[in-house]
């Protein structure tokens, strides 16, 4: 079996450092091809929101990489898992990561993407794009107050929570379902991102100073949260 990648990012990357190309750099350099790897972005999440997708393609011209995306609301690709197979780099952006789970199963891409992992695509991406290779995450799909995804494509266990700096109203959220049940859960803040080799977690990386990673989980009736490393970039 190839060797298997996730980067799942809490923040930064193209759509919230256009300036600071640290993360997407890191991911590109887990690509197979170095020379022009092959990048697609899914903006699912968004609605395959047109000017994402451009801030996408401008963040990875042709001196970077092969760019190119794949949208479902007007559907550009006929076979799927072909054309996700033949990628370097799947790249998931932020959005609904109820609405993006719910449209990827419809269309098979659930089960194209396990299959791309697989022989070796990396897989990538921000916040819903974060969430989505877990079991569970904290997400406000469904409006205020943050609840439990509960849907995501399991290819790690446990559960996400992004933007943990980002949001106030995250933390407390997090801890309340925490002491219901919620799986353990890796929570990033913003610029922070968590590499995945198979499903073990490798390093935590970051496109900026004091971005923290937390592992959050229940120990004898506690919360408990204990912070891991992080390596900055550059």
């Amino acid at each position: 079996m190839a060797k298997r990648h996730i980067v799942a990012m809490r923040g930064g990357g193209f759509s919230m450092e256009p300036r600071n190309p640290k993360l997407d750099d890191f991911v590109l350099s887990l690509a197979h091809r170095k020379r022009r790897p092959r990048v697609c972005f899914v903006g699912t999440a968004s609605g395959d929101n047109d000017y994402y997708i451009r801030r996408f393609h401008k963040a990875f011209p042709p001196s970077r990489a092969a760019a190119t995306h794949l949208t479902f609301f007007e559907r550009n690709i006929r076979d799927l898992k072909t054309f996700v197979m033949n990628q370097d780099v799947i790249y998931v952006g932020g959005g609904s990561s109820a609405n993006m789970l719910a449209v990827w199963r419809l269309h098979g891409l659930d089960k194209a993407l396990r299959a791309a992992w697989n022989a070796g695509v990396v897989m990538a991406g921000i916040s819903a794009g974060a969430i989505c290779w877990f079991e569970d995450g904290l997400t406000d799909s469904f409006g205020m107050p943050f609840r439990s995804l509960n849907d995501g494509l399991g290819f790690v266990r446990g559960a996400c929570c992004p933007h943990y700096d980002g949001e106030k109203e995250r933390r407390p959220a997090l801890i309340r379902l925490i002491k219901r049940g919620f799986p353990p859960t890796l929570a990033l803040d913003d610029s922070a991102a968590a590499h995945f080799v198979g499903t073990r977690l490798k390093e935590v990386v970051s496109s900026r100073p004091k971005a923290r990673a937390i592992r959050i989980e229940l120990s004898k009736d506690a919360v408990v949260e204990k912070a891991l490393p992080v390596r900055r970039l550059g």
